[in-house]
């Protein structure tokens, strides 16, 4: 079975992080996002995988190489211009089977959904797509999917004004090839708003598939540590991890002091008195005697000062803050970004 992840997006919410790494390449823990992505692909039986971006394209390749040995293997597909979702998963047509089902989901989606269980579904209805959903008691940041007692989708409404229960689209679908012949190669469309959209007014039978399945979008620095959090408090099934959790090349000062909601990446440095809570810090990081880091991300190799106070905020690679310095709900980017 294949499946096409999406990661063409430009992740302007998390940067800088995302002025010089693409947001499926950004640590959590001592992995890179999609290698999360795939792992629970491959739990489900998944064997390759199509992946295509215009966004620093140049940064996936040593990725892609990595993947040689391992299942799922990743087909990369070059994107010379931003073809969004639906746009993106038709460009990929030749690379996936007419006679096969195929999963599409978003590369920014931390989830456990049970693929198995999902795929079961599908073929129970005979549909053409599944949409996975989730319950939701305030619908206003996603809009709402209506369906049937039997799950087929009647209609999509758009992000409500007032607060109102109901189910979302999760980012994962299951869909039958046959439904994207009729919109053209290399064009952009999106996959919620146009091609479901003209498969139910063809008649097609689209489904939604309701689960209790983690789910969180990691694309803004709050949800991104949220996520790392819910790993450590065991919320999302199959991805295990102490809390805090320090890389084994990471050097600690036995008299520093890291919180339960902490993660420590390869080769990172925490001086002595510092103190670091709800926070990651990405490899090559470097928090200096007697700083205090809260609530904030650390990019790789960044630099926080002794004596520093760094509080909501958001350090892209190589930053650095100046000893002594306080900063609060910034975002600091590095040389290699300006």
């Amino acid at each position: 079975m294949k499946a096409v992840v999406l990661v063409g997006g430009e992740g302007t919410r998390l940067r800088p992080l995302t002025l010089t790494t693409p947001k499926p390449l950004i640590p959590v823990m001592d992995r890179r996002f999609l290698d999360l992505v795939l792992d629970l692909l491959a739990r489900h039986g998944v064997q390759e995988v199509v992946l295509s971006s215009p966004y620093l394209e140049e940064t996936f390749r040593s990725f892609v190489e990595s993947r040689h040995d391992h299942l799922p293997t990743v087909r990369w597909i070059t994107e010379t211009e931003p073809l969004g979702t639906g746009g993106a998963v038709v460009n990929a047509l030749d690379h996936l089977a007419d006679d096969d089902l195929v999963f599409a989901l978003n590369g920014d989606i931390l989830t456990d959904l049970d693929l198995t269980a999902m795929l079961e579904f599908h073929r129970q209805r005979g549909a053409s797509v599944t949409i996975s959903l989730t319950h939701v008691e305030d619908a206003r940041p996603f809009g709402l999917v209506l369906t049937e007692a039997d799950g087929r989708v009647r209609e999509f409404l758009e992000k409500p004004a007032d607060p109102i229960p109901g189910d979302v689209n999760a980012g994962t679908y299951l869909i039958d090839p046959a439904v994207l012949h009729g919109f053209a190669r290399g064009e952009a469309s999106s996959i919620e708003r146009q091609i479901f959209p003209a498969a139910i007014a063809d008649g097609r039978p689209v489904y939604g598939f309701v689960s209790d399945a983690y789910w969180m979008d990691l694309g803004t620095p709050e949800k991104y540590l949220q996520g790392h959090f819910d790993i450590f408090e065991g919320r999302v099934r199959g991805i295990e991890y102490p809390a805090p959790w320090v890389h084994r090349s990471a050097d600690v000062h036995l008299r520093a002091h890291l919180g339960r909601w902490v993660a420590v990446g390869a080769g990172a440095v925490v001086g002595e008195d510092a103190t670091v809570e709800d926070s990651v810090v990405h490899p090559g990081g470097r928090i200096g005697a007697g700083a205090r880091v809260v609530s904030s991300i650390i990019g790789a190799n960044a630099l926080v000062g002794a004596g520093s106070t760094v509080v909501d905020c958001v350090l892209g690679e190589r930053a650095e803050v100046a000893a002594g310095a306080l900063i609060e709900g910034d975002r600091v980017a590095g040389p290699s970004a300006r």
